[in-house]
């Protein structure tokens, strides 16, 4: 039996999640959808977070994986944007 959508869990930080105004998603992709689309989907929804494109990590149940990784039904992704102490 086949299923049309996978549900995932997405955990936000800085960016994301000033843009999202919240701190996790519940969202549903097609199967076989790479970890990348979870941050065009967010850039769809928030076009400020464009800036973030090329310079986001992609965390999927702990651990760092490679923009192309597929998603599973109840994975955990994380979208890690660049991290610097200080001032701008």
């Amino acid at each position: 039996m086949s299923h049309s959508s996978i549900s995932i869990t997405v955990k936000l930080f800085a960016a994301f999640s000033e843009a999202w105004g919240v701190s996790e998603l519940k969202l549903e992709f097609p199967p076989g959808t790479p970890v990348s689309g979870v941050l065009e989907h967010s850039i769809a929804q928030h076009p400020q977070l464009e800036q973030w494109r090329d310079r986001t990590r992609f965390g999927l149940n702990l651990e760092f994986v490679a923009p192309d990784t597929p998603l599973q039904d109840g994975d955990e992704v994380v979208l890690i944007p660049p991290v610097s102490g200080g001032s701008f």
